[in-house]
C-alpha cells in the first residue's frame, strides 16, 4: 500500500513538473509572439523624439503628432530608391542602404547569414527604415543649445557624393541650414560590421554656436526573444569598464535609465545579433536607455550624449562616433576591442558568470570546427577532452558510487528492518558506512568541481552563432533548431500536428535513454518516494529538453553516453554489478 501510494505521489509530482514547464515556460512563449505578431500587423511608426529630451539642462522637442501606416520594408525602400532618396550599401557583409532623408542608417541585411539553412532563403533582417513594422535604426545628429539655430532633423535631406557606399569608397553627406552652418557626415564601412561616422559642423557666420554631439539606436515593439534565464536579450553596454544588462520590462518601468561613461559602448543584442554605438574612447558621454509608448507601440532606445561644444565663427568641430551592426563572432569582436580601444566588447555575448571557462572553451571549439569541418563532430570531440582532463575526478566518484551500489542489497535489509525505528536505522546505516569504509557524500565532491566545467561547455553551444544553421548528420540540418522529427507523429508518417508539449523528436529520446541508463548505474536515494521521483526524471526531462537546439541535446545525450560508459568499465573491475 505505501509503495503505491510512494508511486501515485512521484508520478504527481512529475506531472506537476511537465505542466509547470509548459504553463510557466512555453505558454508564456508562445502569447508573446501572438501579442508580438499582433502589434506588428497593427504597428504604426512616427517620427522618433529629438534624442535629448529629459535630459536634465537640455531642451528637448516632443515627439511629432504625425504618424503613418506602417508599410512593408522591401516596399518602402524600394520606392525610396526609386525616389532617389537613399544611398546603396554594398559589402561583403552586408547589404541595404543609407536613408538621405534624415541620414540614418536604417535599411541593413546581413549578407553571410539567412533566414534558414538554405543559402538561397532571404538574408536575415537587421534594420528596417521608421514607417515599416518593427522599425530599427541609427541615428546620428548635433543638438543646439539655444533657440535659433537649425540643426539636421529626421526630415532633413542631405546631399551626397556618392551613389554607393562600401569599403573602399566612404559616403560624405552635406547639410547647409542657410544660417552659416554648413553640416557635413563622413560615413565609413570596414569589411565587416563597424561603421564609423565622422560629424564635422563649419560655421561661416558671425556668431558661435553651441552645438551636443548625440547617437542613438532605436527599436519598435518588444521583440521576440528565446526566453531562456540563461540568455540576455535585449538593452545592455559596458560604462567605465562594467558590464550593464537591463531586460526589456525593467526598461518599460522604468522610462530612462542613465548612465555617465567614458568611452564603452551602448546597444540592444539579440541572442546572434548587436546593434551598438560605441563613442571615442576617450571621451565623456551620458549614455541612457529609453522606454517610450508611441501609437500603443512600444519603442526601446539607446543613445550616448556628448559634451557641448562650441564652434566659433570662421572654425569646424568634428565629432567621432562608431556603430557596430551585425554578427555576434567573437573573434571580431575581440579584434575590434584590441584595435579601436572599446572595452569589453565581447561580453555583448553572453558568456555567463564562468567566463574564464567559456571563452577558451568557445576557441578550443571553434578550432576543432574549422578542422573537422563538422560543428557536430567538433562537439562530440571536445566533449571527449573535457572527460579525458577531467578523467581521474570522474574515476574517484564513479569508484565512490560503486561502492555505494554495492551496498544496496545491505542498506535495503536495515530498512527493511528497521522500517519503524527512523532513529535506529539512521544509527545502523552510518555503523553500514563506517565498518564498509564508504562515504555517502563522497562520490559529490568531484562532481561538484566538474559542474562549472560542463555548464560552461553547454553555455558556449547556446550563444555560439557558430552552430546556427551548422548540419550534423541525417536529419539534423541545424543544430540550432529542435529536433524535427516526432514519435508522436511517427516521425512524419502521420499528417498531424500535436501541441508543442508532445514535440518529442528522435534525438530527445535518445538522450532521455541515456540519462535513464546513467541513474540506473547509480545508488538509489535512501528514500522510497524520491526514488520513485527519480525514476521519473529522465521523461519529464526527455519532454523539457525536446524544444532545446539540437546541438545540446546532441551534447547532453553524448556527454551521458561517455559517463555511462566509464562507469560501467569501473564497477565490472571492481565486481560491482552493472
Amino acid at each position: 500500500m505505501t509503495d503505491q501510494r510512494n508511486l501515485i505521489i512521484a508520478i504527481a509530482l512529475s506531472i506537476a513538473i511537465l505542466l509547470g514547464f509548459q504553463y510557466f515556460y512555453e505558454k508564456p512563449r508562445v502569447d508573446q509572439q501572438k501579442q508580438i505578431a499582433a502589434q506588428q500587423a497593427a504597428r504604426t511608426e512616427q517620427t522618433v523624439p529629438v534624442p535629448a529630451a529629459g535630459l536634465p539642462g537640455v531642451p528637448g522637442a516632443p515627439p511629432s503628432a504625425s504618424a503613418e501606416v506602417a508599410k512593408d520594408r522591401a516596399v518602402l525602400v524600394a520606392e525610396q530608391i526609386a525616389a532617389g532618396s537613399r544611398v546603396k550599401i554594398d559589402t561583403p557583409s552586408l547589404h541595404g542602404s543609407v536613408n538621405l532623408v534624415g541620414g540614418r542608417i536604417d535599411d541593413l541585411t546581413l549578407a553571410t547569414y539567412h533566414e534558414t539553412p538554405d543559402p538561397k532563403s532571404p538574408e536575415i533582417v537587421l534594420l528596417s527604415p521608421a514607417g515599416t513594422p518593427a522599425a530599427y535604426y541609427a541615428e546620428f545628429g548635433w543638438l543646439p543649445q539655444g533657440a535659433g539655430v537649425a540643426a539636421p532633423t529626421a526630415t532633413t535631406q542631405w546631399k551626397a557624393d556618392s551613389d554607393v557606399l562600401t569599403p573602399a569608397k566612404p559616403l560624405t553627406l552635406t547639410w547647409d541650414n542657410g544660417q552659416g552652418l554648413v553640416f557635413e557626415r563622413k560615413i565609413a564601412l570596414d569589411p565587416d560590421f563597424m561603421f564609423t561616422v565622422t560629424q564635422s559642423v563649419r560655421n561661416t557666420g558671425a556668431a558661435p554656436v553651441s552645438l551636443l554631439p548625440y547617437s542613438l539606436v532605436s527599436r519598435s515593439g518588444t521583440p521576440q526573444t528565446s526566453g531562456y534565464y540563461i540568455l540576455h536579450e535585449g538593452p545592455l553596454g559596458v560604462f567605465n569598464g562594467s558590464l550593464t544588462e537591463e531586460k526589456y520590462d525593467d526598461v518599460r518601468k522604468a522610462g530612462t535609465i542613465s548612465k555617465e561613461t567614458t568611452g564603452g559602448w551602448i546597444g540592444i543584442t539579440d541572442k546572434y545579433w548587436l546593434v551598438s554605438l560605441v563613442p571615442d574612447p576617450n571621451e565623456k558621454v551620458t549614455a541612457r536607455f529609453v522606454h517610450s509608448e508611441v501609437a500603443n507601440t512600444s519603442r526601446y532606445q539607446t543613445d550616448t550624449m556628448g559634451a557641448p561644444v562650441e564652434v566659433a565663427p570662421g572654425a569646424t568641430v568634428e565629432n567621432t562616433a562608431r556603430l557596430f551592426a551585425g554578427a555576434k563572432q567573437v573573434k571580431l569582436l575581440d579584434s575590434y576591442s584590441e584595435k579601436l580601444n572599446i572595452k569589453n566588447f565581447d561580453l555583448a555575448i553572453d558568456f555567463g558568470w564562468f567566463y574564464f571557462l567559456t571563452k577558451p572553451f568557445f576557441y578550443a571549439l571553434d578550432f576543432l570546427g574549422r578542422v573537422i569541418g563538422n560543428f557536430g563532430i567538433a562537439i562530440l570531440v571536445l566533449t571527449v577532452c573535457v572527460k579525458a582532463i577531467f578523467f581521474p575526478l570522474a574515476n574517484k566518484s564513479y569508484q565512490a558510487m560503486s561502492k555505494m551500489k554495492a551496498l544496496q542489497p545491505k542498506m535495503q535489509e536495515l530498512r527493511e528492518k528497521f522500517a519503524d525505528d527512523q532513529p535506529r536505522m539512521n544509527q545502523e546505516l552510518m555503523a553500514l558506512y563506517k565498518r564498509e569504509k564508504v562515504s555517502p557524500v563522497s562520490g559529490c565532491l568531484p562532481i561538484v568541481i566538474q559542474i562549472p566545467v560542463f555548464f560552461s561547455l553547454y553555455k558556449v553551444l547556446f550563444v555560439t552563432i557558430e552552430m546556427r544553421h551548422a548540419p550534423f548528420f541525417g536529419w539534423i540540418h541545424d543544430l540550432s533548431s529542435p529536433d524535427p522529427t516526432n514519435l508522436f507523429t511517427l516521425f512524419g508518417l502521420i499528417p498531424w500536428s500535436p501541441p508543442t508539449m508532445l514535440h518529442l523528436g528522435l534525438w530527445p529520446l535518445i538522450m532521455g535513454v541515456t540519462m535513464w541508463a546513467q541513474q540506473k548505474m547509480n545508488p538509489a536515494p535512501p528514500d522510497p518516494v524520491q526514488q520513485k521521483v527519480f525514476q521519473f526524471l529522465p521523461i519529464v526531462f526527455t519532454f523539457m529538453l525536446a524544444g532545446f537546439p539540437a546541438g545540446l541535446v546532441i551534447y547532453w545525450a553524448w556527454n551521458n553516453s561517455l559517463s555511462v560508459l566509464q562507469q560501467w568499465t569501473i564497477m565490472k573491475r571492481m565486481g560491482v554489478k552493472a
